[in-house]
């Protein structure tokens, strides 16, 4: 029998391309699922309506672009969810989420379980993400879930946080930008966090410290902050960007775009809660003042500029706010 002959390489961009919008659709299904479960939050729609935004802006910037009739490619089920969620559809195409897909997944099965249920919440997304990367996709997938606790004592509250779910490098820094940047008080990383990422956020592969502004941070030596995969379910020592802005131990060499791990996510819910490990954080470097930190958002949102212009997206100048109904 003759060998099946091998794909051109539009071909397999075009296969390797169709997986955002599986993904896609099996996100806002699982969302949609889990939204009316018993136990479920008392407003879960507003996470089926942050998800619904985020992956429809994603694939306005996606190459090639996925409209919202792209993603739910059923007539019905489009319209049912531009009934009942209809700001998503409205404001995808100027304004900013602040967060990608997966974290408002994460957050569903964190309301659901109970956030001291670690090991069913990490079951729960291992389960999901295998679906995800079936036949090899990774679009929209994070790889990794951080727990984060003030310590480790029994009572202690767990705070989770995944690695970012967007699909290829630039929409990853835009998100990251917003997540430091957004005015939606609620969604936005706890200024330490955000402090720590913009020291390092730049378009230079290989990243150093901003001249003008350190935000790194320690945290309290109690503090748990622990990552694991969400592949196999083993630890994972922090990568050496996490170190760097965290303070966390570690003899990691790889450097991962600073932001991009689920410890700034992890930490920041649990800095943005706990407000006695916040006040053990320390910024230790004299460059981080005021003023500095002004100049690092600026040019931090000038950067977010220049990649929004990258990806022809119109920007309002506005981050989207989730809605409940």
């Amino acid at each position: 029998m003759a060998a099946a002959p091998k794909m051109t390489r539009e071909e397999e961009f075009l296969k390797k391309q169709e997986v955002f919008r599986r993904n896609a659709f099996l996100i806002i299904k699982k969302m949609v699922e889990l939204a009316p479960e018993k136990g479920s939050p008392a407003h879960p729609s507003v996470l089926v309506d942050e998800v619904l935004h985020s992956i429809f802006f994603l694939g306005a910037i996606n190459n090639p672009k996925y409209t919202p009739q792209n993603i739910l490619d059923d007539e019905d089920i489009f319209n049912k969810l531009k009934g009942r969620y209809p700001e998503p559809f409205k404001f995808f195409s100027s304004r900013l989420p602040t967060r990608a897909p997966l974290s408002c997944v994460l957050d569903m099965v964190v309301n659901l379980n109970g956030q001291q249920n670690e090991d069913e919440i990490k079951n729960r997304l291992k389960e999901f993400t295998l679906q995800l990367k079936q036949d090899g996709g990774t679009a929209l997938v994070s790889s990794t879930i951080c727990v984060s606790q003030p310590d480790v004592t029994p009572r202690s509250v767990r705070y989770y946080g995944v690695s970012m779910s967007t699909s290829g490098p630039v929409p990853g820094q835009v998100i990251i930008a917003a997540s430091c940047l957004s005015d939606v008080a609620e969604k936005k990383w706890d200024s330490y966090v955000a402090d720590a990422v913009m020291t390092y956020y730049s378009k230079e592969k290989k990243k150093q410290k901003k001249p003008y502004f350190d935000g790194t941070i320690k945290l309290p030596k109690q503090a748990r902050c622990q990552a694991f995969s969400l592949t196999d379910g083993t630890p994972m020592a922090p990568c050496r960007s996490c170190g760097n802005m965290f303070g966390l131990t570690t003899s990691e060499t790889r450097e991962w775009p600073y932001g991009n791990c689920a410890e700034p996510e992890s930490l920041s819910n649990l800095l943005k809660n706990e407000n006695n490990t916040r006040e053990q954080v320390m910024q230790s470097s004299d460059t981080c003042t005021p003023a500095n930190r002004q100049r690092a958002v600026e040019d931090v949102k000038k950067l977010l500029k220049e990649y929004l212009c990258m990806l022809q997206f119109q920007w309002d100048n506005h981050y989207y706010t989730p809605q409940g109904n």
